[in-house]
């Protein structure tokens, strides 16, 4: 029986990619299985958007190929059932290759692909083009208020911000008489993948923010301005992809007075609207925690960096063979 392949997810800054390459590199190194990473992230298919995205650089990859990474132009729109579509592909492929076949690892903290590739995609009603641009018209906060009170549950899991899935979630309710969040009851039916296990990094907060704090900074240290100004100096920047967080703080920057003091209004505005998105995420996170078998790993600054123990830990569960369905989530620390 072939081993089962991870998924990893844990929240935005929690060392997801390091992990899932020292997992490759162990598979490869010391089990002589070819692995590749799948990566599971709404911003990194686009070209173009590396440094705000966290997009791992080619030496950050270390020689292990990573699909679903810059597959569109940033003028382009992206859904869950593309990614999906090109995510099965891809695992397919890896699974194919050499005599006893690779192992996929996908890895990413799009919460919304991991949970339809794990239990199936909610299939809603087809887009309204009219009932959109009504909805697009309201005014934001009206429009959040509406959300939060005919879908609590919906309003939980979007951040204030994601104004497409907003009305996208506003759109079902008033298609169907029932909320979206009702229609996703079907992912809690425990029906769930066989053949791959969930590995989830579970931060303690603070540590957690100190760390998205830090990684603002490195990206602003590493061009982030420069690489907003020439994406939206060339035009390449479509609507889904502006509303990116950091890219989106930095083009208002740009649209108006480029002082100091708004640059800098602008960076800890990236600090504060990434660490209200992993809130958001752990709202997800909460989710896929009830999915069976499923593992946690307790993350702190001072276990941060045993990326190679954290590996083994992925590959034990990767060779134990069990029908994770029959199982319930567990913690590896106690």
């Amino acid at each position: 029986m072939p081993p089962r392949f991870p998924v990893i997810v844990g929240p935005t800054a929690g060392g997801k990619s390091d992990l899932a390459v020292e997992v490759a590199l162990a598979l490869r190194d010391q089990h002589g299985i070819p692995a590749e990473i799948v990566t599971a992230d709404s911003i990194q298919v686009y070209r173009g958007l590396d440094i705000g995205s966290a997009k791992p650089t080619i030496d950050e990859r270390r020689g292990i190929p990573h699909h679903l990474i810059d597959v569109v132009e940033p003028t382009d729109s992206f859904t869950v059932d593309r990614w999906l579509d090109l995510a099965e592909r891809a695992i397919a492929d890896i699974k194919a290759r050499g005599e006893k076949g690779g192992v996929p690892i996908v890895v990413g903290g799009t919460h919304l692909y991991i949970k339809a590739f794990l239990d199936g995609l909610f299939e809603g009603p087809p887009a309204d083009p009219a009932l959109r641009e009504e909805l697009g018209a309201m005014d934001p906060l009206a429009r959040r208020r509406l959300l939060e009170e005919i879908d609590p549950a919906a309003a939980a899991r979007i951040h204030p911000n994601d104004i497409r899935r907003t009305i996208r979630a506003l759109e079902v309710y008033r298609l169907t008489g029932r909320p979206i969040s009702e229609h996703q009851r079907q992912w809690d039916s425990g029906r769930g993948r066989t053949d791959c296990v969930l590995i989830g990094l579970d931060w303690d907060v603070p540590a957690l923010n100190r760390r998205i704090n830090a990684r603002v900074r490195a990206m602003m240290a590493r061009g982030l301005l420069e690489e907003t100004r020439a994406l939206f100096e060339s035009g390449r920047l479509g609507p889904q992809a502006a509303e990116a967080l950091g890219y989106k703080q930095l083009l208002a920057y740009l649209r108006g007075p480029q002082t100091p003091a708004r640059l800098e209004e602008a960076v800890e505005s990236i600090k504060i609207e990434t660490r209200r998105f992993a809130k958001n995420q752990r709202t997800w996170l909460r989710r896929l925690r009830a999915t069976p078998g499923s593992v946690w790993i307790p993350m702190n600054e001072a276990n941060a960096g045993a990326v190679r123990e954290h590996a083994q830990i992925v590959l034990q569960q990767v060779f134990t063979s069990h029908d994770p369905r029959a199982g319930t989530s567990g913690n590896p620390g106690g």
